[in-house]
């Protein structure tokens, strides 16, 4: 089956060039001129990816990234003609998955698009698997590799794909300490020229859903100068 790929924009020439494209790649797709409609089109039609723009009439794309992670963990690449760091970054507190700023080219929009909607193929263990149930455990944290879920004292956790990719590559790779390029290259599966702050966003937030305490982990740790790494402790 096809993926199905969500485009919400209020520019009509953008998105057509963009549903061309991604149609001559094989996916479906999907319209929404506004924020609203966008979130509506998000719930009713379960869209594998969404690309989502910022400055639009009704609901902006900070707002429908909000109201679509409070529900769903659909990977979400914004898109925006704002340049500034500090937008970006608000964009990847709310949930986005990615960002890629207008104008950009179709080949780099396809390749971010290939990128979050591809599945890492399970890294190299070196902690051991429970076989009967393909996860790793941790203390009271269980990360399911084969239904994409973790859980903490038997509650399931809302992660979004890029935060469970991140938690799976590290903790499978136990006490190896990664730096930022090597983290966006191994799960975000390209180069993102530079652009650390999106792994450290992301570090964060996936510390405030799994840790106890986020400015204490015990989970996903900072070598400072270095890069993360997971280790745990009983």
């Amino acid at each position: 089956m096809n993926k199905k790929i969500l485009i919400v924009d209020d520019e009509r020439n953008i998105v057509e060039i963009i549903a061309f494209n991604l149609k001559k790649e094989g996916y479906e797709v999907l319209k929404a001129s506004d924020g609203m409609e966008g979130v509506a089109l998000a719930f009713s039609e379960n869209p594998d990816l969404i690309l989502l723009d910022i400055m639009m009439p009704r609901m902006d794309g900070y707002e429908a990234c909000k109201k679509i992670r409070e529900k769903k963990s659909t990977p979400i690449i914004m898109l925006t003609a704002r340049a500034e760091e500090v937008d970006k970054v608000l964009g990847l507190e709310l949930g986005a998955d990615d960002y890629v700023t207008k104008p950009f080219g179709v080949r780099e929009l396809l390749a971010r698009v290939k990128a979050n909607l591809r599945r890492q193929a399970p890294a190299q263990e070196t902690v051991e698997v429970e076989k009967e149930r393909n996860a790793l455990t941790f203390g009271r944290l269980e990360i399911c590799l084969d239904r994409y879920e973790v859980k903490k004292d038997n509650d399931v956790l809302e992660l979004t794909l890029r935060e469970f990719e991140l938690l799976k590559f590290l903790a499978s790779q136990k006490g190896q300490v990664f730096s930022r390029e090597v983290l966006l290259e191994k799960v975000w599966g390209y180069e993102y020229f530079g652009d650390v702050r999106t792994v450290d966003v992301t570090v964060r937030r996936l510390r405030e859903k799994v840790e106890d305490n986020s400015g204490k982990p015990q989970y996903v740790l900072t070598k400072r100068g270095v890069g993360y790494y997971f280790d745990f402790t009983e």
